[in-house]
């Protein structure tokens, strides 16, 4: 069963309920999926459906849904003891509701064998056994800047270097927008996660005795940069003020109609692009822009997981073991370029554009681009909510709603008070 949802009330009502009383005829599990390329999202929908030819007393209801209602909804639906079955995620503050599939798959040794190290990924300290086998890395990411060779081309302006700072590509992005006539110099995601390389190569670090500390000097100057940014029109505030809240945005169509010159993304985007640029223009991604600190780029990772409140966690187990098999983990990297927590040998990613051959080698050369401060933010408690604070203030900075000086006072005042929740708790 595949069913495409966009509002989170049709997630909350329409995934589960729906659920139990279409197949309780049979073992039924939930998989709710979240992907920006569709094709990768139809592909999965399909692996499901070829699962089910393999196990005919088990049905996979396959759910897709947008990015923001998933984040948003699952954490609440797993504290109350429903929700799916599996999940792909990006939170690991979900570990509580892990399921440890290593009683119940056929070969665990030699499915952590080829998951290796990015099991470790999942598990956090006092809460996952560290044995434990809770899905597997679906996805490596890192942030860097696509750009539009095709206009900086027509302006006559060199592309950024390796050393390129934050502001030296702002301010280069603007000039071709100006020469060229295109609506959008910088962008990026509406994301906490997006916005944070950015802080980190300024010198943030987010954290300082084992508590959230934001936003420091580095980041002051930082967020300040942005806004500057946003009012003489390199990075223009429709692009955040669009959304409400702490609402994620994806800004790569923008992209893909030639109407940016450099949009702040990662690597899952590579393949989207490949497919929807196709020869309409020239493109490739540059290295993590720079700032006091270093050139750094925000990694991140998804997830398939598996949740303890299934009642068949055998089924569950069954499945993730097909889905993270060395064989569907090659198709799903060489298929969709995407770098895999598996470790696979020597993948041949179906690359036919060079734009996007360039692209993923200049993403590969920056995996050692790392700050480690990132690294260790990913596997704390909080994480999440900082990030969407950070969106709902830059926005409001954005739009005029809040002052410079109110957004440093509102993000210090919304950091306490996750400080104070995560010490109640």
């Amino acid at each position: 069963m595949l069913k495409f949802l966009s509002q989170v009330s049709a997630l909350v009502i329409a995934t589960f309920a729906l659920t139990e009383a279409a197949f309780a005829e049979s073992k039924t599990i939930t998989f709710l999926f979240t992907d920006d390329d569709q094709s990768y999202v139809e592909r999965m929908a399909a692996l499901s459906k070829e699962f089910e030819s393999a196990h005919p007393d088990v049905k996979v209801n396959f759910v897709s849904s947008g990015y923001d209602a998933v984040s948003k909804q699952l954490p609440v639906q797993l504290a109350a003891g429903k929700g799916p079955d599996i999940a792909k995620i990006t939170d690991w503050q979900l570990a509580p509701y892990y399921l440890d599939m290593r009683p119940y798959m056929k070969d665990p040794d030699s499915y952590a064998k080829l998951h290796g190290a990015s099991l470790d990924q999942l598990r956090l300290p006092n809460i996952n056994d560290p044995k434990s086998i809770n899905g597997y890395v679906a996805s490596q990411t890192l942030n860097l800047p696509f750009v539009n060779k095709t206009l900086f081309e027509q302006a006559g302006e060199p592309l950024p270097g390796p050393k390129a700072t934050l502001k030296e590509i702002v301010e280069a992005s603007a000039r071709v927008a100006k020469a060229t006539g295109a609506q959008i110099p910088f962008t990026m995601d509406r994301s906490g996660h997006r916005f944070s390389g950015g802080a980190y190569s300024y010198g943030s670090t987010y954290i300082k005795d084992g508590k959230f500390s934001f936003p420091d000097a580095a980041a002051k100057k930082y967020i300040a940069d942005l806004f500057s940014w946003t009012q003489d029109g390199s990075f223009p505030k429709e692009m955040w003020g669009a959304a409400g809240g702490s609402q994620y945005k994806n800004m790569g169509d923008e992209f893909v109609n030639g109407n940016v010159v450099t949009y702040l993304a990662g690597n899952w985007m590579v393949n989207p692009f490949q497919k929807k640029i196709g020869d309409a223009f020239q493109w490739t991604a540059i290295n993590a822009p720079c700032g006091d600190a270093g050139c750094y780029a925000m990694p991140g990772a998804t997830a398939i997981v598996g949740f303890k409140r299934t009642e068949h966690p055998e089924a569950v187990a069954q499945f993730i073991e097909f889905l993270g098999s060395e064989k569907v983990q090659r198709e799903i990297a060489e298929s969709y370029v995407i770098l895999t927590g598996a470790e696979i040998k020597d993948p041949q990613y179906k690359i036919s554009s060079d734009d996007a051959k360039a692209a993923m080698a200049v993403f590969l050369d920056n995996k050692k681009n790392v700050p480690q401060a990132a690294r260790e933010f990913e596997r704390i408690k909080g994480g999440t909510a900082i990030y969407q604070t950070i969106v709902q203030r830059m926005s409001q900075l954005i739009v005029g709603e809040l002052s410079l000086e109110d957004t440093y006072k509102n993000l210090e005042a919304d950091v306490a008070k996750i400080n104070e929740s995560l010490a109640v708790k």
